[in-house]
């Protein structure tokens, strides 16, 4: 057991790498708090995940909504060793035709929302412990109508890099996670239609050298890499796991 014992909080746990990483880590010994916005996806994802777990309603761009999460970790077990900020959206947009309500929804989320997730999370951090920050090779390896996704990501490896040295002091460690294209629900809520979702797809499949999409549970296993102490002379990194595309 690799986590055993620890109590973890992965935002956005009700599907995708979320909900792979939290059953992860609930097979690896630990308690798990997962949050998402839609309660009976998390109503589901909690019997799919069957023990050690609690789920709580909430956005991550609210922070009243933060501010309650913690409040119920606290009343639960009252200390956390791993936060994962997995919480986030990713939608396409050419940049001629962006708009202010997808930009403001983008960082509101991707950044803001993860930046308290993290924030809210500290005081309860009292034994050390890691923070995964969710990135995306997006922010290396452009993607056409990606350049406010792409942005949102990489202000979360930066935020890994800073948090890293802040954090350093009260035995955290802070490692961003950059996933390729992964096979997850997100893709069909990243454009418009299912024709340019599979036209995108395509594409990004010809220029990835393993010439396959990633699964949800290979990114786990990373996550729970960066979360355990099998990673324990890590921090303020970035780790990719996208089949080679940023990296050939």
């Amino acid at each position: 057991m690799k986590i055993q014992d620890k109590i973890a909080v992965v935002t956005g746990g009700s599907s995708g790498i979320g909900l792979a990483t939290a059953k992860k880590f609930v097979e690896e010994g630990a308690y798990v708090f997962i949050t998402g916005r839609n309660l009976t996806e998390l109503e589901v994802a909690k019997s799919e995940i069957g023990r050690n777990v609690s789920i709580v309603q909430g956005d991550v761009a609210n922070l009243e909504d933060l501010d309650r999460l913690y409040a119920q970790v606290q009343a639960e077990k009252g200390v956390i060793d791993i936060v994962v900020a997995n919480a986030g959206i990713g939608k396409f947009q050419p940049f001629a035709d962006g708009t202010g309500e997808l930009f403001d929804a983008s960082f509101g989320i991707n950044v803001r929302g993860l930046y308290f997730t993290v924030a809210k999370a500290l005081p309860l951090m009292t034994r050390g412990g890691a923070i995964v920050l969710i990135s995306s090779g997006i922010h290396v390896k452009a993607a056409p109508m990606g350049s406010i996704y792409a942005a949102t990501k990489a202000a979360v490896r930066s935020f890994a890099r800073s948090w890293a040295v802040e954090l350093k002091e009260r035995g955290i460690r802070v490692n961003s996670f950059s996933p390729g294209v992964i096979d997850t629900p997100i893709h069909g809520k990243a454009l418009p239609s299912k024709e340019a979702t599979d036209h995108q797809l395509g594409m990004m499949m010809e220029r990835i050298p393993m010439k396959r999409l990633g699964t949800a549970d290979e990114m786990a296993a990373s996550v729970l890499f960066l979360a355990s102490d099998d990673s324990s002379y890590t921090t303020g990194i970035d780790l990719f796991a996208d089949g080679g595309l940023s990296q050939v």
